[in-house]
């Protein structure tokens, strides 16, 4: 497939056909990501669950994530690279500027932030710098303890309404993508609905422009119980990785997945 870039997933909105997101944090997966044909890589800081141990994802730091960064580009092929900026790494703009930066020259290609209207000035700098920015809106796990816990956000019409009228405001500034995680999915509807630029969804229902999973999670390698969004894509892929991953691309791409299971209400 040809160079993914924003412009790619703009066409790809336009044209009703969704895209695929998974995480990567080394070399082996992203290559085997970009190679079944997902279209954008993240390098979370879901690392710190997965890749560190930690119970959330605040010990992470921005020398974390340059490091991963900088092995996932160098087999990313095809795919789009975007990187999270880490906790407490953006209260202003212009450590947002100099922590975008560094990602940048790790070998991002855009950034990822939590939060919502107060990001407005910063997702303004970062773009007139020519770093290209998604926000994450919803469940932000890098406030987790703020929201008391990993839950549903945006079932109370007040809250709904705040996150549709940040995703304008943001849409608005400069962003280049929202991501939403755990909202009903007639909100992620409506807010996928009411802004131009590409929405992806996570535990955000089907009709968001795309779908992002951690991949240990779509693998069934994760320790624990799973969140109700994820699927396990390896029990049907007969232990091939391979398999798995090209098994979500499809089921994202013809709909299937995520199921009315997958969502909230």
């Amino acid at each position: 497939m040809a160079k993914v870039t924003l412009s790619t997933l703009l066409e790809m909105k336009r044209s009703g056909e969704k895209f695929t997101c998974l995480t990567a944090y080394d070399s082996t997966h992203a290559h085997i990501v970009s190679s079944q044909g997902v279209d954008v890589i993240l390098v979370g800081d879901s690392l710190g669950n997965v890749c560190q141990g930690q119970t959330s994802t605040v010990p992470v730091t921005v020398d974390d994530m340059c490091y991963h960064t900088r092995n996932v580009s160098m087999k990313a092929g095809d795919a789009m690279v975007m990187s999270d900026l880490p906790f407490a790494s953006y209260t202003n703009e212009q450590q947002a500027l100099t922590n975008s930066t560094r990602l940048m020259q790790a070998g991002a290609e855009m950034v990822k932030l939590e939060g919502e209207a107060w990001l407005v000035p910063i997702v303004s700098r970062l773009r007139e710098q020519g770093i290209p920015s998604c926000v994450h809106l919803g469940l932000t796990p890098q406030s987790v303890h703020v929201l008391g816990g990993y839950k549903v956000q945006g079932r109370d019409q007040a809250r709904a309404n705040a996150m549709i009228e940040a995703s304008i405001a943001l849409e608005k500034a400069g962003a280049a993508m929202l991501l939403l995680e755990c909202v009903p999915s007639a909100l992620a509807r409506e807010i996928t609905r009411a802004v131009q630029i590409p929405v992806i969804g996570i535990g955000a229902g089907a009709d968001t422009d795309g779908q992002v999973l951690v991949i240990y999670d779509m693998l069934d390698m994760t320790p624990g119980r799973k969140p109700k969004f994820v699927k396990n894509f390896m029990a049907a892929s007969e232990g091939s990785v391979q398999q798995a991953v090209a098994a979500y691309v499809k089921e994202v791409k013809d709909g299937t997945f995520p199921g009315p299971e997958h969502g909230f209400e």
